[in-house]
């Protein structure tokens, strides 16, 4: 299955406004990932209301758990 990621950058340092990653799938829209100065965020397709958010604190902590380990280049 292939991924679509889009960003939309208004700027290069995130400070008042959100830096929003669109992701989509091969069936359509998965939902929008936005990442902030405080937190990161993420609105499930068809949800304009509910996010889920981590600091960044929390998210370091949940990759360490969760995330398969690969090497960086």
């Amino acid at each position: 299955m292939a991924h679509e990621v889009r960003v939309k950058i208004d700027t290069a340092v995130v400070a008042h406004k959100d830096l929003e990653v669109v992701v989509k799938s091969d069936d359509g829209k998965i939902g929008t990932l936005l990442i902030s100065k405080g937190n990161i965020e993420w609105l499930p397709k068809g949800n304009s209301v509910n996010k889920r958010q981590l600091s960044w604190a929390k998210f370091d902590e949940f990759m360490k758990e969760h995330a398969k380990p690969v090497k960086a280049k």
